[in-house]
């Protein structure tokens, strides 16, 4: 019994932590929030990578939004977007930092790295629906509302 008790706090604690980081993931772009490259000290490194793997999720089905609605270099916009990141965590990398901290946005670099090829190769390829194979066979986060108790994060292989 106490260790189902733990690991219900635990859980609920880990979804505390997991929803305001993705609250705080919006603002890594606006001039009076914390980019990403700070904000990511803020969480233990499996809710960074989750928070950052939704977050590139919401963006690219932003994009092929935008796509539908006209912009013709929406995905290579985002493509440059991606690669601002991934330059700001290598100038952050090449800091003193602790030990975990560096471990955290090497992580990071990979995954964005992996990301930002996907996003290059949809470019590339003119892909301009969200429901094209390459597209539909990423592993996808998908951040939705969900009452407590329930599965938090979903994902789409």
């Amino acid at each position: 019994a106490y260790l189902l008790q733990l690991e219900g706090h635990l859980r609920l604690q880990l979804r505390i932590e997991l929803e305001q980081a993705r609250a705080t993931a919006d603002n890594w772009e606006v001039p009076e929030g914390n980019p990403r490259e700070f904000w990511l000290e803020a969480y233990c490194s499996q809710l960074a990578l989750v928070g950052t793997q939704i977050m590139w999720t919401e963006e690219t089905n932003r994009v092929f939004e935008e796509i539908e609605s006209g912009s013709e270099t929406a995905m290579k916009d985002y493509k440059r977007v991606n690669d601002e990141r991934i330059e700001k965590l290598i100038k952050r990398v090449q800091t003193k930092l602790s030990k975990d901290v560096r471990n955290k946005i090497i992580t990071l670099i990979t995954i964005d790295v992996h990301g930002r090829d996907i996003v290059e190769q949809m470019a590339i390829a003119k892909i301009s629906d969200s429901t094209n194979f390459k597209w539909l066979s990423q592993l996808r986060f998908h951040w939705n509302y969900c009452p407590q108790g329930m599965n938090l994060v979903s994902y789409t292989p």
